[in-house]
């Protein structure tokens, strides 16, 4: 038999956690037909002899919803091995979306996502209405990796009530017309719908994002309609203290899981003091075993602040008239001794994070005369001049013209793996193609294995491969894909054990549409990057293709 493509000797971690063992793959078409031992002749071969062959990682968590309209190579995400990615979270989204309202819709992107408004004004393409139009779209512009979408709840509760939908809730009526659209979304291949709590989850004029303004009839109803279509995910952005489940929140996740008899997953817990993270994950075990999956980071996250897009102080009360201003007004803001004295009152009080000016340092200063400050913290300045640190950080501002970046250091960093291998989690978190002026998580495919497998020997190999390929596809119910095995998608990366992980840290770039900026990661180590039966990255170089599909939910029941 003659296959289109043979991957000869490579080490295979299937990615259902069986031990690696010696094989080749065949492929024929997008599929793999045979693994074993195989002599046949391909019109192109593979040599993986001293590689590691596993499928294409699957991320169950980005906001590429945009970026997919100017980069069919949806980067940083497709250098590290991802061959399928799912968007749409956390209730934002650009569809569906009527054309009067698209410059709204652009706004919840901007203060949510960090997405700069010229470069969504300039790359958005706007050529759909309706969400299964947005998907269509999608797949006639083609793309490098496969696209998975959920049904963000923010625009579709603006397409039914307009501005009202930042404001309240639903009326009956208008809640079984939003209910209609998303049951249309979902039976058109959404893989479920998302939204968010998070009260720094902002949107047009420093509004809440509308699906905040849910009731809990209206989330119930949506509920309802995946367990009357068998299939999907609700996927929600909850904890009001990151890493931290109040009751309220978990009858919410009780009663979604009830409405909905499908999983859902939710945001977020992390290494929380000395055990924390472990007393919620306890907390969480009846929700657990019911479908319900909190989303862990395997990446210590480094948050780059930008006080022109200062997305990490949305929830303070003190900061909502700084959003979406001119470079001038904010300048007279951040001068302010009212604003400043409201700021560090939110400081004392605000618990969903502790912003510590011993962990924010001077990243990068554009004025050659501050260029000693770059590496030092805040508190460090404060105490060399004098000052208060607030009034420290702000006038370090002031004196670069706003074009300083800050550093948020992570604390715990080295804790990470008591969460990302506990079988009560699922590894996500990326936010690919969000948060893009100030932090890139894209990377942590390599980082996991490169960092806390080879390095740390916090997992097995093949454990990990499991926890970022099967797992996030068996979630959401992506058929076909997430393991290699005969008759499976031909989804495959192929790395270099002693050499994987990112290259370097995450790098400002401009090449947004606009000449904007976003944060970047490349990765080392990735020799092959296989799509649909074809390559499309060797040795790190793009061959020309795009093989990318967009996937469609399945009913499971």
């Amino acid at each position: 038999m003659t296959y289109d493509l043979l991957i000869n000797n490579g080490t295979v971690v299937d990615g259902t956690g069986a031990p690696a063992f010696e094989a080749d793959i065949a492929i024929v078409g997008d599929k793999i037909a045979e693994i074993g031992k195989l002599h046949g002749n391909a019109h192109r071969a593979i040599d993986a002899r001293n590689l590691i062959v596993v499928p294409g990682f699957i991320d169950p968590h980005t906001h590429y919803d945009a970026q997919i309209c100017w980069d069919p190579m949806v980067t940083s995400t497709s250098w590290h091995g991802v061959t399928s990615v799912i968007m749409g979270n956390c209730g934002v989204g650009i569809a569906p979306c009527k054309p009067e309202v698209r410059e709204i819709a652009a706004w919840d992107l901007v203060n949510v996502e960090g997405i700069p408004f010229e470069a969504l004004s300039k790359g958005i393409s706007w050529d759909w209405i309706g969400f299964d139009e947005f998907m269509n779209a999608a797949q006639r512009r083609r793309c490098a990796i496969n696209l998975g979408f959920l049904a963000p709840l923010t625009p579709f509760r603006h397409f039914v009530m307009g501005e009202e939908s930042m404001e309240r809730a639903a009326r009956p009526d208008e809640l079984t017309r939003i209910a209609s659209l998303l049951r249309e979304a979902i039976t058109a291949g959404a893989f479920g719908f998302s939204t968010t709590t998070f009260s720094n989850h902002i949107g047009y004029h420093a509004r809440p994002l509308a699906c905040r303004l849910a009731s809990h009839d209206e989330l119930m109803a949506y509920a309802g309609v995946l367990k009357e279509l068998g299939r999907g995910a609700i996927e929600i952005a909850l904890t009001k203290t990151i890493g931290i489940l109040v009751e309220e929140e978990y009858q919410l996740l009780d009663d979604l899981l009830t409405a909905a008899h499908r999983p859902v997953t939710w945001l977020l817990v992390s290494i929380r003091g000395r055990d924390g993270h472990f007393e919620t994950l306890r907390k969480a075990e009846p929700l657990i075993k019911r479908g319900g999956i909190p989303q862990v980071s395997a990446v210590p996250i480094i948050v780059s602040i930008d006080l022109r897009a200062p997305g990490i102080f949305a929830a303070m009360a003190s900061w909502q008239p700084v959003f979406n201003q001119s470079h001038d007004q904010q300048r007279k803001i951040y001068a302010s001794t009212d604003f400043r004295n409201a700021f560090r009152e939110d400081l004392r009080t605000f618990k969903r994070f502790k912003l510590d000016m011993t962990r924010i340092a001077v990243d990068e200063v554009r004025r050659p005369e501050l260029k000693p400050l770059e590496g030092m913290t805040v508190d460090q300045i404060a105490r060399d001049r004098g000052k208060d640190p607030v009034d420290t950080f702000l006038d370090v501002g002031l004196e670069d013209d706003l074009g300083v970046r800050f550093a948020m250091i992570p604390p715990d960093e080295d804790r990470i793996h008591e969460l990302i291998g506990d079988p009560r989690t699922i590894i996500g978190l990326s936010d690919g193609g969000a948060h893009v002026n100030s932090h890139c998580e894209a990377g942590y495919p390599t980082y996991l294995i490169g960092h806390w497998v080879r390095d740390k020997r916090a997992l097995t190999l093949e454990h990990a491969v499991k926890r970022i390929t099967s797992e996030p596809a068996d979630l959401f119910g992506i058929v076909g894909r997430g393991r290699l095995a005969p008759g499976m998608a031909a989804d495959i990366a192929i790395f270099d054990f002693d050499t994987i992980g990112p290259a370097g840290r995450q790098k400002l770039v401009r090449d947004l549409p606009g000449s904007g900026e976003r944060f970047v990661v490349h990765a080392n180590g990735i020799e092959y990057t296989i799509v649909n039966g074809k390559v499309l990255y060797d040795h790190g170089r793009h061959t020309g293709e795009l093989p990318g599909t967009v996937l469609r939910s399945r009913r499971m029941n």
